[in-house]
């Protein structure tokens, strides 16, 4: 279906990423998914073309374009190509807009420059053993002492953890009895402070190309200097930010579930049984038919909710309808698209196997589609 999201400017942009991914990364990606990481040169590159400080101001390396839908055409464009960038998603999706928002001037002049050029890898930590989506139940602790904040915990889960130059911790610095959610502040650990350690890079079934590591704090002393935002406000900062959270990962299941849909009717055009072609038979018609008809109800929802996001009126329980649907259609797309593959399908050397396991996640991070559908409840009266 048409859509009338982009304008020229985007569509420019569009081609430069669309070229880029397919020079850059995808004649390497297999070796990425091998290693479990993307190189640091990659992040270079992409900064040199503009493609990691668009949203960043002007007078630290960027281009002053805080819209949304340049985010949205690097996750299709990398869609397209049958690739992910987990770990770039999450910079610019995730963890640059606490920076944009909550930095004080003299931090956007140490780390902004870098950001946009990429030599600067970020990281979010939130997540700790036994606590998942429960973010007011965080135990990872820090004391005031002067100056500086004593830090002392651990985190699981890390995206980017690995080559992350500044890693946002959330941690607790006070508690109130009556409020499980006061008390939280971001902290941010830059590499090579003492006492903090990387741990083991996850072996997960999917994503295999975003570094996910463990993470711990052992007296780690963090400058209040580098404390974004007020002390304490960290938990209204991440509901603020999980709205846009939520529809990045909306926009990533769209566009890989449509890319799904492509690769199962290259094949099925392909592949023969009974001596014709698997995309002649019936089912494989029908099925394809209702699979894009999925993917477009859903990529309408996506174009709504970019703009509601652009122009501050995306609510949370607006993005965890968005997140909700949009996810359990991609799960729903690439299962029946393996199922057309057909024993081949369950090959590593197919690409569906690869989206298929990739997808799986979807349902699960930035909030798992019980957590969605407890938030729409509410929303609904019925809580």
């Amino acid at each position: 279906m048409r859509r009338q999201l982009f304008t020229a400017d985007h569509d420019a942009f569009r081609e430069l990423a669309r070229d880029f991914v397919a020079k850059q990364i995808a004649p390497d990606y297999p070796a990425w998914e091998k290693a479990g990481r993307m190189p640091r040169e990659i992040f270079t590159a992409m900064g040199e073309l503009g493609l990691l400080g668009f949203a960043l101001p002007e007078e630290h390396g960027g281009a002053g374009l805080r819209d949304y839908r340049y985010n949205v055409i690097l996750q299709e464009e990398a869609a397209r190509a049958l690739v992910t960038l987990g770990t770039v998603r999450t910079q610019l999706d995730v963890i640059l807009p606490y920076f944009l928002e909550y930095a004080d001037p003299a931090q956007r002049a140490r780390w902004f420059p870098g950001l946009a050029a990429g030599r600067l890898l970020t990281a979010i930590a939130m997540t700790e053993p036994g606590t998942g989506s429960d973010l007011a139940g965080i135990r990872t602790t820090a004391v005031r002492d002067g100056d500086h904040y004593i830090l002392n915990g651990a985190k699981t889960f890390i995206t980017g953890g690995l080559l992350a130059d500044l890693v946002v911790v959330v941690a607790r610095t006070g508690a109130d009895p009556g409020n499980r959610r006061a008390g939280l502040t971001l902290l941010v650990v830059e590499d090579g402070m003492a006492g903090f350690r990387r741990g083991r890079l996850l072996d997960k079934m999917g994503c295999k190309v975003q570094d996910t590591t463990e993470l711990s704090f052992t007296d780690v002393r963090v400058p209040v200097a580098n404390r974004l935002g007020e002390e304490g406000a960290a938990f209204g900062y991440l509901g603020h930010n999980l709205p846009q959270e939520r529809l990045t990962v909306a926009v990533g299941s769209v566009a890989q579930a449509r890319a799904a849909i492509a690769v199962t009717i290259d094949y099925t055009r392909q592949r023969t049984a009974f001596g014709t072609p698997v995309s002649s038979f019936q089912n494989t018609k029908f099925e394809l038919a209702a699979l894009s008809a999925e993917v477009e109800a859903a990529q309408t929802m996506i174009d709504r909710a970019v703009l509601d996001l652009i122009d501050g009126v995306l609510s949370p329980a607006d993005a965890a309808r968005v997140k909700l649907f949009c996810t359990e259609t991609q799960a729903r797309v690439v299962d029946r698209c393996l199922q057309l593959f057909g024993g081949y399908g369950y090959m590593t050397e197919y690409p569906i196997a690869r989206l298929y396991t990739d997808a799986r996640v979807a349902r699960i991070y930035a909030g798992t589609s019980e957590v969605m559908k407890t938030i729409i409840a509410r929303d609904l009266g019925v809580s």
